[in-house]
Order: structure tokens, then C-alpha cells, then sequence
């Protein structure tokens, strides 16, 4: 069972930083597989790898919008922090920042999504909304298409 929280929108100088939490009755350690296995990861997010090191390389493939993200883990503690940007080619820098916790009930996720001050951070903050759903379903065994 998953809990959701509001999220919230700050600006942040130059960038626009969206926080988005749930609260899942899962371990911590199911919740991190879901963020960095490529079989998990292609039931709610989109087929890819992550090689789990900074510095490593994050491939994701949404194929049916024809957009593939290819960037590098930022930062990187095994089993509570990935960060990576999800832009394309030139595009400017688009940070998430996912933050596994362990509290008595299961795992608290943190997701931060900075963009650019001058995009639209409601719309991305939605999308992530829809992943994170998908994320809830795919931890309960059903996995759900974007």
C-alpha cells in the first residue's frame, strides 16, 4: 500500500525544483530494486540500465515517444540515493534526485526534479506523478504502460 504526499514547487535561483514523496508499505530494498533493476524498471519507468556507480552510465529508452535519455549518475550511495539528468542530447541539465529511506512501516520516496526556471515545472512534476502511480502498481505486481 502506498501513501501519497503533496508535492511541492520551489524556484531555486536559476531552476525550478519540484519534491514529490510516497510512503510504501514495502522495504526500502524492493522500493531500490524498482529504481535500479532493468527488468523493474521497464514495468513503470521505461526499459534502460544503470550502472550503479558515479559516474555510471543511466540508458532509458521510452520508446513510443521516440525519446531516449542517456546520462550519468551524479551522485550515487547504494541503496538510498541515484541522481541523473532525464534530458536528451544538447538539452539543458534536467536533475532527479531519487532518496530511499527505510522508516517501520516500509520505505519513504523522495523524488526532486530541478529543470530549468524557464520550463514549465508543473508539467514535468505531473509526469513524474504518473511514474510514481505506475512505481505503486509495479510494487503490488502490476506493471503499467505510460
Amino acid at each position: 500500500m502506498e501513501t501519497q504526499t503533496f508535492g511541492q514547487i520551489v524556484r531555486d535561483g536559476a531552476w525550478l525544483e519540484g519534491r514529490l514523496q510516497r510512503s510504501f508499505s514495502h522495504p526500502a530494498e524492493q522500493v531500490w530494486a524498482q529504481l535500479t533493476e532493468p527488468a523493474a524498471l521497464a514495468q513503470w519507468l521505461a526499459p534502460g540500465r544503470i550502472a550503479l556507480c558515479e559516474g555510471g552510465t543511466v540508458t532509458l529508452d521510452f520508446g513510443d515517444s521516440g525519446i531516449v535519455i542517456d546520462s550519468t549518475l551524479t551522485a550515487f550511495v547504494p541503496g538510498q540515493v541515484l541522481e541523473y539528468s532525464w534530458s536528451s542530447g544538447a538539452q539543458p541539465q534536467r536533475p532527479l534526485r531519487w532518496e530511499v529511506q527505510s522508516h517501520a512501516a516500509g520505505a519513504v520516496l523522495a523524488l526532486t526534479v530541478r529543470v530549468p526556471a524557464d520550463e514549465d515545472i508543473a508539467k514535468a512534476c505531473a509526469g513524474f506523478e504518473a511514474h510514481l502511480e505506475m512505481l505503486a502498481a509495479a510494487l503490488e505486481g502490476v506493471s503499467i504502460k505510460f
